[in-house]
């Protein structure tokens, strides 16, 4: 089950969408794909004949990426699933303006975790100045230890969970951002096993105004806004 929240994302969620489905195709189990639509006005809902059966479309009005992810899951839940278990079931997230790779889902369910965290990467630098975007990869990697296989980052852009640990800690809850943050920090109090995987990467945009008001594309600001000395 992967869950993409969209907030008028009709430009970008096409690929998103492509990208996920052809992640979904490498696997030898049914995948199914919900986008849920939050407080939409672009049209985003258009996609729902482009798409057909392939994904399930759920519209909302909450403006709010927690509730929104949540909605996905319980949605999942309550509407694809059997209702008798979710043990075996896993769960994985991205963002409308992200691109899984090929073998996303893959490494998710060889993991042999709870929950997996990936890392992210950013494609298209053609609006940040050169500089900018050298400070913004070395603060970046400076939190991923190659070497240990693991990383300090956590993207909602790029995670994934068993359904049953993630109901039992309470699911996503209703905040405006750091919702991931949240999520992990409750697996972690838990005792669930954890992986955080460096090789796990999706590719995701370089804007700096985003739908989540300190999401990825905050954080992206603020490192771009630094003076070279203090992400050296």
């Amino acid at each position: 089950m992967i869950v993409i929240p969209a907030h008028n994302e009709a430009t970008a969620l096409p690929d998103s969408l492509a990208a996920v489905l052809a992640a979904a195709a490498h696997v030898d189990i049914p995948v199914a794909v919900v986008v849920v639509l939050d407080a939409c006005d672009d049209g985003s809902s258009s996609l729902v004949d482009r798409f057909g059966p392939a994904v399930h479309f759920v519209t909302i009005d909450v403006q709010n990426v927690g509730k929104t992810r949540a909605a996905g899951f319980s949605f999942a839940r309550d509407k694809l699933g059997d209702g008798s278990t979710d043990a075996g079931v896993w769960y994985a997230t991205t963002d409308a303006d992200s691109r899984v790779d090929p073998n996303w889902l893959t490494r998710q369910l060889t993991a042999q975790v709870d929950m997996v965290l990936g890392v992210v990467r950013i494609s298209n630098w053609r609006h940040i100045p050169a500089a900018a975007a050298r400070r913004y990869l070395r603060a970046y990697h400076a939190k991923i230890h190659p070497d240990r296989g693991r990383h300090e980052h956590i993207h909602g852009a790029n995670m994934g969970f068993a359904a049953d640990a993630y109901w039992r800690v309470g699911g996503f809850t209703e905040r405006a951002t750091g919702e991931d943050v949240d999520l992990v920090r409750r697996f972690e109090l838990a005792g669930y096993r954890i992986r955080r995987d460096t090789r796990l990467s999706v590719v995701t945009s370089a804007r700096q105004i985003g739908r989540a008001p300190a999401g990825f594309a905050a954080h992206l600001r603020t490192v771009l806004a630094r003076p070279a000395k203090d992400s050296a």
